[in-house]
């Protein structure tokens, strides 16, 4: 078989050094036919993306901070850079997180409902120049998201920014325009806030930073206290995410929040993460019931520490990604950007891994299977591309976009088996008979000759 020439393969593999590494063609040409197949619907457009990134939290900042500039350089190049991940979506925190080191607010003072002592102070040393560094390199086209993980401790029922409680009914007011007062100020050190969510896991009780909302109580928080302050300081256009939690019970507070007209008006869309099992099919049930709206995965990362040179993390990321982009969702975000060996630092020891684990002692950077799994995505799905119709009729995982331009097709497909898989690949004007090896990921890029 004579290999196409408008084919340009790139793969990721365990057993060997490949990593997102453009390789022959010929290599993965098979000369028998298979019986699978995957097929690209060129002309079935789907959502468009808005991009793939990570989380700027204190803790991954406080490291960036203690390197040297060549170090630095090399993170935000690798992340942000063109010819790195290509990251265009970035999420941080309002107040501090699990990932700070320690517990903080941007207004201590009890009682302040019209926050005059509300302050970004501590942001500025760390967390600010770690944003600024990638806002510099991806100029104008980088999205951030706020979350915040807990109001002040003044202003819930347990008297703590940990273990969980709930925002006072006396305060709803003021924290609503504590969101404004964050976007405010940190418009005013030239970090533009995209959009917020409403509550970081808002059903979940935590040893750390927390705070409980029933799907009621952030539907009502909405229409009657955060969606009117955003109108008063004319940040209407800041995208409102709900739920900021689990796919497990998503539907159920999509129905509540986004069946009120009063509140989904003011909803850009849902975000979800990972941690409580797979649920693919809540993240189509949430598209199908309310398609005029959007759906983000804004969190998701390997728990119980750093996990150094798994390559199932890489696996679990290319999963999720996949299966949620084939469901409508818009934007792909990871947790920390950055961590170090023990996976942390972290105030009360919950420690995770990150696809990039920096030794501080050596100031090595170890990189991580899942940063060379999310860049077979982030590098060649860009903002503005399409997701394709896909008909795939193998055991693979497998995904496909479009450019903006519509100059090429990039299909994400991914080996989880301990033994290569063949297949035949029809594209949009190519046709092949191909073999993926063994715990690897392949994006084929199939240029097209009529545009």
């Amino acid at each position: 078989m004579k290999p196409p020439t408008n084919l340009s393969p790139y793969l990721s593999s365990m057993n060997n050094d490949n990593r997102l590494t453009k390789v022959n063609i010929k290599s993965l040409i098979k000369n028998k036919g298979s019986q699978k197949f995957i097929k690209i619907h060129k002309k079935n457009l789907k959502q468009t993306v808005l991009g793939f990134g990570g989380s700027f939290t204190e803790s991954s900042a406080s490291i960036y901070h203690d390197l040297s500039q060549t170090k630095k350089d090399e993170i935000i190049e690798a992340y942000f850079g063109e010819t790195g991940n290509n990251y265009s979506i970035g999420r941080t925190h309002i107040n501090s997180c699990d990932f700070s080191l320690e517990n903080y607010a941007h207004c201590e003072t009890p009682g302040d409902i019209d926050l005059k002592n509300f302050s970004i102070s501590r942001n500025k040393k760390d967390l600010i120049p770690f944003i600024k560094d990638a806002l510099r390199l991806t100029k104008n086209k980088f999205r951030i998201m706020a979350s915040p993980w807990s109001p002040p401790s003044w202003m819930k029922t347990n008297g703590q920014m940990n273990e969980g409680g709930k925002l006072k009914e006396e305060y709803k007011s003021a924290w609503a325009d504590y969101y404004c007062k964050f976007i405010e100020f940190y418009h005013g050190e030239e970090v533009p806030i995209w959009g917020i969510s409403v509550q970081n896991e808002p059903e979940a009780k935590q040893t750390w930073d927390s705070c409980l909302y029933t799907a009621e109580e952030e539907r009502d928080f909405i229409k009657y206290f955060l969606g009117p302050s955003l109108e008063r300081h004319n940040l209407l256009d800041k995208k409102v995410i709900i739920w900021d939690h689990n796919r497990d019970m998503m539907v159920e507070r999509a129905r509540t929040v986004l069946r009120d007209p009063e509140a989904a008006k003011f909803v850009w869309g849902t975000g979800f993460h990972w941690y409580c099992g797979d649920h693919f099919d809540n993240v189509q049930k949430v598209h199908d019931e309310f398609p005029d709206k959007n759906l983000i995965f804004t969190e998701g990362c390997q728990e119980g520490g750093p996990h150094l040179g798994s390559w199932d993390l890489g696996e679990r990321y290319a999963t999720s990604i996949i299966n949620d982009l084939n469901r409508w969702t818009v934007a792909w975000l990871d947790w920390n950007l950055i961590l170090n060996t023990q996976g942390g630092p972290n105030h009360v020891g919950n420690y995770c891994s990150a696809p990039m684990i920096v030794d501080t002692n050596t100031q090595e950077i170890l990189y991580q299977s899942s940063y060379y799994y999310i860049g077979h995505f982030s590098r060649f799905i860009k903002q503005g591309d399409s997701i394709l119709e896909i008909e795939n009729d193998t055991s693979l995982l497998s995904l496909s976009s479009v450019s903006k331009n519509r100059d090429k097709v990039n299909t994400v497909i991914l080996n989880k088996s301990n033994t290569s898989d063949s297949f035949t690949y029809i594209g949009a004007n190519t046709s092949i008979d191909l073999t993926i090896p063994e715990r690897s990921i392949l994006t084929l890029i199939e240029k097209l000759n009529d545009n």
